[in-house]
């Protein structure tokens, strides 16, 4: 199987497995940590250009896992991330990370917040190495080995 079928394969499962779970993932820890890996996904690259930004918003706006929230509180909240990793990349990373390990008390939502940012990170059809990295970082932080989301 090629690695783009694999990868399309891969988030669409993501996505099912975590709209099962969408009456589990309601706390505002799992809302924080998830626009936190968002925005640590759109800017994994040290930059985020316009329709990066708004293909993220779109996902946001439309995930049927993020309708327990508001979308203008979850817009909101992942602009206040994506401003603290585009004015400074490592600093900002430092912050959003320890918002993503927020969720590391509860495993089910920790695990919803990994496959939420491989989704994000698939949702043009190139996963790449620098978005699998921050998703990789962010699994650290919650404690939960890589491996486990094929990292």
């Amino acid at each position: 199987m090629a690695l783009w079928d694999r990868l399309k394969e891969s988030a669409s499962l993501m996505q099912t497995q975590l709209t099962a779970r969408k009456n589990d993932l309601k706390s505002g820890a799992f809302r924080d940590a998830s626009m936190a890996m968002c925005a640590l996904v759109a800017a994994a690259d040290g930059t985020v250009d316009a329709s990066e930004r708004q293909r993220v918003a779109q996902l946001i706006a439309t995930n049927e896992v993020l309708a327990n929230f508001p979308v203008d509180d979850l817009r909101r909240r992942f602009e206040e991330n994506l401003g603290k990793l585009t004015t400074d990349f490592d600093f900002g990373k430092v912050s959003v990370l320890q918002e993503i390990a927020k969720a590391k008390k509860k495993p089910a939502e920790a695990r919803a917040v990994v496959q939420i940012g491989i989704v994000i990170g698939g949702a043009d059809g190139d996963f790449d190495a620098d978005e699998r990295a921050v998703v990789r970082e962010a699994c650290y932080a919650l404690d939960l080995p890589p491996h486990e989301f094929d990292l």
